[in-house]
């Protein structure tokens, strides 16, 4: 009986070795203190510039909804060309009203998401119409590959929560294939995630769906979110009719969005980086303005999205000096204000290879030495956004694992000085005998997922696989491990009939 017992736990611990080595889920906070590029007169300088760009030169807003509730607030609104300006007292009394810091409560409360202060989550990459994997090539987004990349998703524990769409399913209805995605992200994973803000349809399906997996009225909901979004600002200085009326309805049902210009230096903004940090400032702070007067308190949260383009090309260009640059001085605007802060990490690279692994490092660097609280597009993003790759998907995991390692402070105490150790080990000799490193040789390092450390003719044996090659071959091992988390009956049942039900309302129109 001992025997039989004994066999059975090396069974179960070999086979938890073979697994793919994770570190555990949680909290990660980021405990060191944030880079500062700018000095605080340059803070005030790019402060007082996109002032009076709001001032001076105003916002376009095309949705009529939006420009009543501007004007009501005080605000010069001119309707013939849709333009607001607003002074920096609307502004200073909405930033007053905006939390600096909240929470997201998905169906599992285990996965709440904290956004603010030293916390940092990290999301799958959102909106690329293609998808891509070494072995069946670029290709159209589908809902196939949509549910198996939420599925890594869910079983990678440093992804967060999921951004909007990992990837477009263009087979299915464009005005409908966002309930067939909201419905895969509830059902395949338990982790909070992005909704479209692309109009008011769109926005309050995913809050309705979500507030049906949670239990919760609409009402109550309100009171404790579950969902996010992205406003896309059309750079520069434009909000169109569908982010305005998406970031409307979300902040309406007390829902956070991410405030996000689109500032590509050179081409949607001034070629300089002040200039453009002048410019998502503003715009930033236009639409935090706007999501306040809709609903005070609304959760909301300073999204910076600033890099360049190629200058011979017009290309846009990601991970960059500049873009890195930008990601931890646009921290520091969002500190200055008080507002959570969302970063991204990307990549131009065509291809899941070393250009794609050091440009989102570079970028990556950015947004923690910024104190990113929403690291967004954190894992798979290719092709400057255009492609959701699997093995780039892989490699990201490797490097956010790497940065939470990162972030764990160094302990000193009398265990890990290590005193005893050293007095038992000779002159010349080594540790790996000693009771000190035996008791902690299992734990003492991480444990990458993709990187080898054979020699090379070990290496050479096994294969001889680069980086991207062993990437292939763990995302088919993840989604052999990956196991969908349980949800009751009625709740599918529900969510499905809400699903059936919009379908049929959306018909050929607009959702």
């Amino acid at each position: 009986m001992t025997m039989h017992r004994s066999r059975r736990s090396a069974d179960r611990t070999q086979a938890r070795s073979t697994r793919i080595p994770q570190l555990p889920p949680g909290r990660l906070r980021n405990p060191y203190p944030p880079m500062a590029l700018l000095s605080d007169d340059q803070v005030e300088a790019i402060h007082d510039a996109s002032m009076r760009i709001l001032e001076k030169f105003g916002i376009e807003v095309m949705s009529p909804r939006a420009l009543a509730l501007f004007e009501r607030a005080g605000a010069s609104v001119d309707h013939a060309s849709q333009t607001v300006r607003i002074d920096r007292g609307l502004v200073e009394e909405a930033l007053r009203t905006a939390p600096s810091a909240f929470t997201l409560t998905p169906r599992n409360p285990g996965r709440t998401v904290h956004v603010g202060g030293d916390t940092i989550n990290f999301t799958l990459v959102a909106g690329p119409p293609n998808v891509h994997d070494c072995e069946r090539g670029r290709r159209a987004g589908n809902l196939r590959d949509y549910q198996d990349l939420v599925r890594l998703a869910q079983h990678f524990n440093c992804i967060t929560m999921l951004g909007n769409q990992v990837c477009a399913p263009v087979e299915l209805p464009a005005n409908s294939r966002h309930l067939d995605t909201y419905f895969a992200n509830l059902t395949l994973t338990d982790k909070a995630f992005h909704v479209s803000a692309i109009g008011r349809g769109r926005a309050l399906d995913g809050i309705a769906m979500m507030a049906i997996a949670r239990g919760l009225t609409l009402e109550a909901f309100a009171a404790d979110p579950g969902v996010t979004t992205i406003i896309s600002v059309n750079s520069p200085r434009r909000f169109d009719d569908a982010m305005a009326e998406g970031l409307m309805t979300m902040a309406e049902h007390g829902q956070s969005v991410a405030v996000t210009p689109f500032t590509l230096m050179g081409a949607m903004s001034p070629v300089t980086l002040a200039g453009a940090l002048a410019q998502q400032n503003a715009e930033a702070l236009f639409g935090i303005v706007l999501a306040q007067l809709v609903r005070p308190g609304a959760p909301v949260m300073y999204g910076a999205f600033t890099s360049n383009v190629d200058m011979r090309s017009g290309a846009p260009a990601f991970g960059t000096p500049e873009n890195t640059k930008a990601n931890v001085a646009s921290g520091q605007l969002a500190r200055r204000y008080r507002l959570p802060y969302r970063s991204t990490p990307g990549s131009a690279s065509n291809a899941a290879d070393a250009q794609g692994a050091y440009e989102t490092m570079m970028a990556l660097w950015g947004a923690v030495l910024g104190h990113g609280n929403l690291v967004y597009h954190a894992a798979g993003w290719q092709e400057g956004g255009l492609t959701a790759s699997f093995e780039k998907l892989i490699l990201d995991v490797e490097m956010i694992q790497h940065m939470a390692e990162f972030l764990k402070p160094i302990e000193v105490d009398d265990a890990e000085l290590a005193l005893d150790a050293l007095g038992r080990v000779p002159t010349g000799g080594h540790f790996f005998g000693d009771p000190h490193t035996l008791e902690r040789y299992s734990t003492a390092f991480y444990q990458p997922l993709v990187s080898n450390w054979q020699n090379f003719e070990a290496w050479k044996e096994a294969g001889g696989l680069d980086a991207t090659q062993r990437a292939t071959k763990l995302w088919k091992k993840a989604l052999e491990e990956y196991a969908e988390p349980v949800m009751d009956a009625p709740v599918r049942e529900a969510l499905e009939a809400y699903v059936a039900k919009r379908r049929e309302e959306i018909g050929d129109g607009e959702p």
